[in-house]
C-alpha cells in the first residue's frame, strides 16, 4: 500500500445533479483515487442518488448488472439465465444487491464476490453494505453518495460500510429538495420573467445546502418577489415526477427541462427552509454572476461561509 493510501482518511465532493456533471466527477474520482490494485469497491446509496452514473463515470464500459431504469422482464431472464459466472471471464463485475438478491442466496453472493477476488478480478458493489456482513471483507475503496459524495478508503480500523449508510442516506434528501428548489427557480424564471436559459447558456454549480446558477450578468429583478414566487409554487402541493431522461413533470401539465430527473422530492411541499440570496455573487474565477439558494435545514452562515467544514466533520 502507497503512503498515500495510508495516510487517507476520506474525501468529499459536492454530488451534482446533472447526468453529465456526474460522469464528469465519476472520471474525475477515478484518475485522484482509483488505483490499478483495487480488486473490491463498495458503493453506497439510495435509489435516485446517481449511482450508476458515478459507476459509470468511474469504471467507463463497465456492464451494469441493473440500473435506475428499474426492474424489467429483459433483466429478470438475464439473472435468471446466466446467473453468476463462476468461471471469472470477465475482468470486472457490477452487483447491484438489492436487485441480485431477488433472484440469487446471499450465500451464493458471498461465494461467487470471494471466488472473483481470488481469480484477480474486481468486484463493484451496489448497496455494500447489504454484502459486508455476510462478506466480512471491507472494500478497497467506498464511494457514498447522498447530499455529498464521501471517498474513502478503509483500512484494519474502518470505516466500516454502516459508517458511510448512516451519513450518505439521511441526507440525501437534502440534496433532493435543492435540486428541486434549482429546477422551481428556473422555471420561474423562464415563464414570468422571460430569461433565455438557452441563449444566455446558465451555468449551475453547487453550494452546500443549496444550488447556484450563473449568468453572464447579474439580472435586474427583485429578488424578494422572485423568492415569493418560487414559494407560491412550492405551497401549492404539486407532485414532481420523472418524465424522461431530459425532463420532469410538475403537477399535471407542466413539463420543464431537468439534467437529473431521477434526483427530486415527491412533492413540492417536501421542499422546506427555501431562501434566495437577495443580491447575486460576482465570481472572479468564471467571471459570472451567481444566483444563490438554499433549501433545507435553516443554514445561518455567513453567505461567504456556506461550505464551512462543521466541528462533526473536522
Amino acid at each position: 500500500m502507497d503512503t498515500v493510501d495510508q495516510n487517507h482518511i476520506y474525501s468529499v465532493y459536492f454530488a451534482p445533479r446533472g447526468r453529465e456533471r456526474l460522469l464528469l466527477l465519476g472520471e474525475q474520482l477515478a484518475h485522484l483515487h482509483l488505483s490499478y490494485r483495487d480488486r473490491l469497491i463498495g458503493i453506497i446509496g439510495d435509489a435516485g442518488s446517481g449511482k450508476s452514473l458515478i459507476v459509470k463515470g468511474v469504471f467507463p464500459g463497465v456492464s451494469l448488472s441493473n440500473d435506475d431504469d428499474g426492474i424489467s422482464a429483459e433483466k429478470i431472464m438475464r439473472v435468471r439465465n446466466s446467473g453468476l459466472d463462476h468461471d471469472f471471464r470477465t475482468a470486472t463485475y457490477h452487483i447491484d444487491m438489492r436487485f441480485q438478491m431477488a433472484f440469487t442466496q446471499v450465500y451464493e453472493i458471498v461465494d461467487f464476490v470471494k471466488g472473483a477476488l481470488a481469480n484477480g478480478r474486481r468486484v463493484i458493489v451496489e448497496h455494500f453494505d447489504l454484502l459486508y456482513p455476510a462478506l466480512k471483507i471491507n472494500a478497497d475503496m467506498i464511494i457514498g453518495i447522498g447530499e455529498e459524495i464521501i471517498v474513502t478508503r478503509p483500512n484494519m480500523f474502518g470505516p466500516l460500510p454502516k459508517d458511510i449508510y448512516n451519513v450518505v442516506i439521511p441526507s440525501l434528501q437534502k440534496r433532493k429538495m435543492a435540486h428541486s428548489a434549482e429546477d422551481l427557480t428556473a422555471y420561474v424564471l423562464q415563464k414570468d420573467y422571460q430569461i433565455p436559459f438557452n441563449e444566455l447558456k446558465v451555468l449551475n454549480s453547487d453550494v452546500r445546502g443549496g444550488f447556484v446558477l450563473n449568468f453572464p450578468e447579474a439580472l435586474n429583478i427583485d429578488l424578494q418577489e422572485l423568492e415569493n414566487k418560487v414559494k407560491n409554487l412550492m405551497s401549492q402541493d404539486l407532485d414532481i415526477s420523472y418524465y424522461d431522461e431530459n425532463h420532469i413533470q410538475i403537477g399535471y401539465s407542466e413539463i420543464i427541462p431537468c439534467t437529473g430527473p431521477r434526483i427530486h422530492v415527491h412533492n413540492t411541499s417536501d421542499i422546506i427552509n427555501f431562501r434566495l440570496l437577495k443580491e447575486f455573487k460576482f465570481d472572479k474565477h468564471s467571471g459570472r454572476y451567481a444566483l444563490v439558494g438554499v433549501a433545507g435545514n435553516k443554514n445561518n452562515a455567513d453567505s461567504e461561509d456556506f461550505n464551512q467544514i462543521n466541528k462533526e466533520e473536522s
